[in-house]
């Protein structure tokens, strides 16, 4: 683990607004799937910030959603479903899937 990861960790208070890589860290989902959950409606970033803002979390609303079984299996689905479909969208747009689809049809 980082450093600055476990120096993070071991806070004795977390500061209130958390930005995204602090988020990911407290809810064990690596930083690039928080957007996902995000766009998922499970997660809301303080204010109503622009789309290229850097995104701040309430560390009350994360640290009661890290506790909660039901959140996280929600929040995994939705990442599951992302990264799914990213793999169906990459695998569709390859001229060898697609010869392979059609020679599978014969």
């Amino acid at each position: 683990m980082k450093d600055d990861m476990v120096d993070f960790l071991n806070l004795k208070r977390l500061p209130a607004r958390l930005t995204t890589p602090q988020t990911a860290m407290l809810l064990g989902f690596p930083e690039h799937d928080i957007p996902v959950i995000v766009r998922a409606n499970l997660l809301k970033p303080l204010g109503n910030p622009v789309p290229n803002a850097t995104k701040y979390f309430a560390a009350s609303e994360i640290e009661g959603v890290a506790k909660d079984r039901v959140w996280l299996t929600k929040a995994t689905k939705a990442i599951y479903g992302h990264w799914a479909q990213q793999n169906l969208t990459r695998k569709s747009l390859t001229p060898a899937a697609e010869s392979n689809r059609l020679s599978s049809l014969n």
